[in-house]
């Protein structure tokens, strides 16, 4: 019988997905698998991909690595001092680097698909997923977004959560992927209670912070001015704020944005729900380019992810840089362990 998706972690491997096979995910988890025996470890995975995919970007980019295809996750952990595991889902043609193929799409939904059934049967700790092309996915199906709307469909979650991480900065976007100009519009208290709620309860139950602290970014200049410089934080975030506070969340705010980045005002809390897309990625990527990880909250699998996408552009040249990737491995590790140690 598997066990559950939060049962013990340490017996089980990760499972990282194949992404756009035409970018640079093949090359950075090959890096990530040399990282192993580094100071900080990179703890066991597979590739769950096309194996002729990895032999070849490893010797397009110069990279010594060893391959081993396996059966079963199980014996990923066994194979992984000695060779990358991969658990072999074969394209439907042979990918050239920097160029999309529509005939690969299915290959690339296909490992995210029997990944997250991996996670949901509990036949490994989580998933860590590589970059994927949307545009080049939605002629074969992918209806939803992205990877965070694609995975809660998967898996029946109703409100999954983005959350952007670099070491020394946690950061939420209430709205996503939305124009500037829409932001204000599709603003509600309902969505940044919501999202504070998953929010406190990640970070206790996944980080292991016991008393979160989390801060709320304004959405005008100077968290409004009293209402000259916009209304916004009057009739909706402050109103969000005291529902989750009366819930006993320690939240407070909104804070203007300008103020609330720097590295003093880090140290007061633990993670800041931003208003929009931008007022969050800007500071973490100014802070931190190279090693930002993206975790889906509210979820009942674990899944964390590099942020940043497919660099189509460098894809097989040697040069894509893994540090996100090898963090987003170690960060799901972290959260696995968290949630195995839970009653």
């Amino acid at each position: 019988m598997p066990s559950s998706p939060s049962s013990g972690s340490a017996d089980r491997p990760l499972a990282v997905t194949m992404g756009e096979p035409a970018g640079i995910g093949a090359e950075i988890t090959i890096k990530a698998w040399r990282a192993r025996n580094e100071a900080e470890s990179v703890p066991p995975f597979f590739f769950l991909g096309d194996a002729a995919l990895l032999r070849e970007r490893a010797e397009l980019a110069g990279l010594e690595a060893s391959f081993a295809v396996i059966e079963t996750p199980g014996q990923a952990v066994d194979a992984f001092p000695d060779a990358l595991p991969v658990l072999d889902l074969a394209l439907a043609r042979p990918s050239r680097p920097g160029e999309l193929d529509p005939a690969n799409a299915k290959a690339v939904i296909g490992a995210i698909d029997q990944a997250c059934a991996l996670a949901l049967a509990g036949d490994v700790a989580g998933i860590v997923t590589n970059p994927i092309h949307k545009r080049a996915l939605y002629d074969a199906g992918f209806s939803a977004p992205g990877h965070t709307e694609y995975l809660a469909m998967l898996t029946g979650a109703r409100q999954p959560v983005m959350m952007l991480s670099c070491p020394g900065l946690r950061v939420v976007p209430v709205t996503v992927h939305l124009p500037l100009a829409q932001v204000a519009g599709a603003l509600a208290a309902e969505a940044i209670i919501g999202q504070g709620r998953i929010l406190a309860q990640g970070l206790i139950h996944d980080f292991g912070i016991a008393t979160p602290r989390i801060a709320v970014a304004a959405l005008n200049p100077h968290a409004g001015e009293e209402g000259k410089l916009g209304t916004e934080e009057h009739t909706i975030i402050t109103p969000a704020i005291r529902q989750l506070q009366a819930e006993g969340i320690h939240i407070d705010g909104p804070w203007p944005a300008d103020t609330l980045f720097h590295a003093e005002a880090r140290a007061r809390y633990d993670a800041v729900l931003c208003m929009y897309h931008d007022q969050a990625l800007i500071p973490l990527k100014t802070i931190d380019f190279a090693h930002g990880v993206n975790t889906t909250l509210g979820l009942p699998i674990v899944r964390t992810s590099p942020d940043h996408g497919t660099a189509l552009d460098i894809a097989a040249r040697g040069i894509a840089h893994p540090g996100s990737l090898i963090v987003a491995l170690r960060e799901a590790a972290l959260i696995a362990r968290h949630r195995s140690a839970r009653p």
